[in-house]
């Protein structure tokens, strides 16, 4: 059987998930329905009352076991991303790692973020001790995605737990073992409470997920299009998201950049992982004065590659049988509006794998410039100027991230740039900083996980005022005089006035 064949049907109220690289199953797992959602839910709400009662220093142990649990863990759970994704066995141990340091910040800087601190209470309110906290919102729902089903989804279950909160996971249909590896290598370490739990199924499980009583907050990370029926769905409750949509991410290479590093950079940020990646180099404007020193080395640097199963193969295959579709299509449309192919063309589409393809002179109103291809394409168009590259980049209903490459302008190319994140002088470095916020613009969604930004988003802040002593002169009573008022007017008037 191979990946294109029909799937195995499974037994009723079952699903499998299989090898995209052969067909092959790879395990078989509940349709979790409306009811088992509601009743994980249910046991969540009960171990978020024991987790957050413990406090970020009582949380903190646990959370250094799941660590270092994880860590023994690595080969195990790499396979099993393997064989759900296809992806190179470095590229699976490396989402481990990344995943293994964003918990670890987590755990260090939870209470430091979210901890209760004073904050300044003003002239006017100088009687008043101001404090601020972040706390647990309850039950966080998790919807992962399946490219990167273990650094993405993380990148949320690790800061929501940090923050006092349980979680229900719901991973892709495409990748159900990987979630529940992740869940049971922390079940031990909580005694087996109901803390961190996946359900899996199909759309009809994530959207169960949504509407569930109890659900204070759900992240979501997958297409726009998808994005949109789970704001929909959680509507219905007013129950608050975090949306993560893919994006269309551009690199920029001007005139004094390092050439090489760019053409690296843009091989392995638009080839690796088959090109799956939200935060992937889809488009490359390159000033025309190095644009054709700069493609040389492109194509040299991609020739060199091959998809595949096997070991030597330097990335995968398409993990969603209908993406292979979609990669055809940019390509076909790409060269039939007046683009040229330099490496592969419609013939590097041999399902389940795509070998890579660079499009030159592709026009801007092609899809494979307006849409996510989300397979191992890249665009290079070449511009007059940086000021020209920049508009391009941005003439996007996407702002997920961007990379630019340029030895004195990165910073001030970046600022221009409307999107979440920006790399300089290479490309996703952004997504391993466990201390920066990740997240988009515009279709790409909005919310950020990562950093302490991504903290706050599984916590609410509430404020408290302490009154230390009584005003000389009330001012929130009934029993202020017009003469007592207008000093407070006064002060006004000598402190702002001028």
């Amino acid at each position: 059987m191979t990946a294109t064949d029909s799937p195995v049907s499974a037994a009723p109220g079952t699903f499998t998930s299989h090898d995209p690289r052969t067909g092959d199953v790879v395990g078989t797992y509940p349709e979790h329905d409306a009811a088992a959602v509601e009743a994980a839910v249910a046991r969540a709400a009960e171990a978020a009352q024991w987790w957050g009662d413990l406090g970020f220093a009582g949380r903190a142990p646990y959370l250094r076991r799941w660590r270092r649990e994880l860590v023994r863990r690595i080969d195990t759970i790499a396979e099993i991303v393997r064989a759900e994704t296809g992806k190179p066995l470095e590229d699976a141990e490396l989402e481990l790692v990344l995943a293994i340091d964003h918990l670890d910040w987590a755990t260090r800087n939870a209470e430091k973020v979210l901890g209760r601190r004073r904050v300044r209470s003003g002239v006017l309110m100088a009687n008043q001790a101001a404090t601020l906290a972040y706390a647990p919102l309850g039950v966080v729902g998790v919807i992962g995605p399946w490219n990167y089903p273990v650094f993405t989804p993380m990148g949320s279950v690790a800061y929501a737990l940090a923050a006092g909160n349980a979680v229900v996971f719901k991973p892709s249909e495409l990748t159900p073992g990987v979630g529940i590896a992740l869940a049971d290598s922390l079940a031990e370490i909580v005694e087996g409470r109901t803390l961190f739990q996946v359900v899996t199924g199909h759309g009809e499980t994530g959207a169960a997920l949504c509407r569930a009583p109890g659900i204070a907050k759900i992240a979501f990370t997958g297409s726009a299009a998808t994005g949109r029926r789970v704001m929909a769905a959680c509507a219905e409750r007013l129950t608050p998201v975090l949306m993560e949509c893919g994006g269309k991410d551009a690199l920029i290479v001007a005139p004094d950049a390092d050439l090489e590093a760019a053409a690296d950079a843009a091989v392995w940020g638009g080839m690796s992982n088959a090109g799956q990646t939200c935060v992937g180099v889809e488009r490359v404007y390159v000033v025309e004065e190095v644009a054709e020193e700069f493609t040389r080395r492109v194509v040299a640097k991609a020739e060199r590659l091959r998809a595949g199963g096997d070991p030597g193969a330097a990335f995968g295959p398409m993990t969603l049988p209908a993406q292979v579709d979609v990669v055809r299509r940019h390509v076909e449309d790409a060269l039939a509006k007046g683009g040229e192919a330099v490496v592969g063309g419609p013939e590097s589409v041999r399902a389940p794998f795509v070998d890579p393809v660079v499009l030159v002179d592709v026009p801007e109103d092609s899809c494979a410039v307006t849409e996510e291809t989300f397979g191992p394409v890249l665009v290079v168009n070449t511009v007059a100027d940086v000021d020209e590259a920049i508009a391009r980049a941005n003439a996007t209903p996407y702002g997920l991230g961007a990379a630019v490459f340029s030895k004195s302008q990165g910073e001030e190319i970046a600022a221009r740039l409307r999107c979440g994140m920006v790399a300089i002088n290479g490309v996703v470095s952004f997504a391993g900083i466990p201390s920066l916020p990740f997240g988009g613009v515009g279709e790409s969604g909005f919310g950020r996980i990562h950093g302490a930004d991504g903290l706050r988003e599984f916590a609410r802040p509430q404020a408290v005022a302490r009154q230390r002593f009584a005003l000389p002169v009330p001012v929130t009573s009934f029993t202020r005089t017009r003469r007592g008022f207008g000093l407070v007017v006064g002060l006004a008037r000598l402190l702002w006035g001028r």
